[in-house]
């Protein structure tokens, strides 16, 4: 089999692919969703929740049919997988921007929500566990790191387009629906492989490993899902993913946060936009830091990601001014946020190994699909409730300490081949 000694590997081209998908559909679908609830639902005249069911409705349909898609992925051409799934995603947008009754909404909402499991669970890890055996950490931290630079880059756009007009919602749609389509397509079907031994090649670092024995190095182990479903630690990481995204919601309310000191702190309550920026920022850097971490000891992410959670709801907690100490409690949340897409599946290789990764992956994320669902209503009630926003941070400290606990015990119980 042929191998690369530096120059150009072709996993390169793999990692250009990852990031295409989650700059593209996966950022466009779920981090500039935001965009669309006020503007739509004032324009059909019915109330934000009824709008924002179709998101819920998504999140439940990648929850039912991660399972297929991971089946899919670990069976099939992963280029016929991933452009189904563009497909799905990209028309589902476009069929948003023809929009004429919730329902239609609704429909739209399922056929997204089949087509993201697979671009926003599965695709990053499942290739990059294939390609690469070094630096899988950093690679892993980097594609993902694009969901939030998508929003950062599209957000702005979509608001200026749904701002154009009446129906300028409309418009966005569409756009977003095109782009999606025309900037991953190409990716999909003419540059991702499923494996290096599609293209005469080894993993990306395999001969690095043991230039003596290439083969060896470039062995693939673990353990079938249907024995690690039956693992006391098959089950702590799925806690640990459904928990993880419980509390990643909790940056959802920060803008909230800061406009509640209105009357005691305007400065903080005018610079709401300004926290939730920083709280992306956040996650952004923090899952390219994660996965580098992560290269070194999986164990040593998981502290240093959730020792900076746990430090940033303290300081926004009893620090919100002045200002500068908000936007890094902010900031150092973003971190925390970031493990959910870079940890979790980090942890599943370690403990489970690389053999069956995608169908054993696919199994743990249905958890954190369905809290996705419900995470926000959950919030909602809390801050709601007497407690209010302090009753949100110790929620999500115990979560923290939820996540530290279950991360733990799975490495303890790590499964051998």
């Amino acid at each position: 089999m042929a191998k690369t000694n530096g120059g150009f590997h072709y996993a390169y081209a793999i990692v250009a692919s990852c990031i295409a998908i989650t700059c593209l559909p996966c950022a466009l679908v779920l981090s500039c969703a935001g965009i669309f609830f006020t503007p739509v639902s004032e324009f059909f005249g019915v109330p934000r929740a009824s709008f924002t069911l179709y998101f819920s409705i998504l999140n439940i349909m990648m929850m039912l049919t991660l399972p297929m898609a991971g089946n899919h992925l670990s069976k099939l051409d992963t280029r016929k997988v991933l452009s189904g799934a563009t497909l799905l995603a990209g028309l589902g947008l476009i069929g948003m921007s023809r929009g004429n009754s919730m329902p239609w909404f609704y429909v739209c909402g399922a056929i997204m929500g089949v087509g993201m499991a697979p671009l926003i669970y599965l695709s990053v890890p499942t290739l990059i566990n294939a390609w690469c055996v070094k630096r899988v950490g950093f690679f892993v931290g980097l594609c993902m790191a694009f969901t939030g630079i998508g929003g950062v880059i599209f957000n702005p756009l979509g608001t200026a387009l749904i701002q154009s007009g009446p129906e300028g919602w409309r418009t966005a749609y569409l756009v977003f629906g095109l782009i999606a389509l025309v900037g991953t397509l190409p990716f999909t079907l003419f540059v991702v492989r499923s494996k290096p031994e599609d293209k005469g090649l080894l993993p990306y670092g395999a001969g690095e490993v043991d230039d003596a024995a290439p083969a060896q190095a470039a062995e693939v182990t673990g353990v079938p899902a249907g024995v690690a479903m039956k693992t006391p630690a098959f089950y702590a990481l799925a806690v640990f993913c459904g928990v993880i995204t419980l509390n990643q919601t909790i940056y959802q309310f920060l803008a909230s946060y800061a406009t509640s000191f209105a009357d005691s702190l305007p400065a903080i309550a005018a610079a709401s936009g300004v926290v939730a920026s920083s709280a992306m920022a956040g996650q952004a850097i923090g899952k390219v830091v994660l996965g580098v971490i992560n290269d070194k000891s999986v164990k040593l992410g998981i502290f240093f990601g959730l020792g900076c959670g746990a430090l940033g709801v303290l300081l926004m907690w009893f620090m919100p001014s002045p200002l500068i100490v908000l936007l890094v409690g902010a900031f150092l949340f973003g971190v925390v946020y970031a493990m959910t897409t870079v940890q979790t599946p980090l942890l599943v290789r370690s403990v489970f190994g690389s053999a069956d990764y995608t169908n054993i992956y696919s199994r743990i994320s249905m958890v954190g699909s369905l809290m996705s669902a419900v995470a926000a209503v959950f919030w909602s009630f809390v801050i709601d409730s007497p407690g209010g926003f302090p009753a949100m941070f110790i929620g999500g400290l115990a979560c923290m300490a939820v996540c530290l606990v279950t991360s733990l015990f799975a490495l303890g119980q790590k499964v051998e081949a």
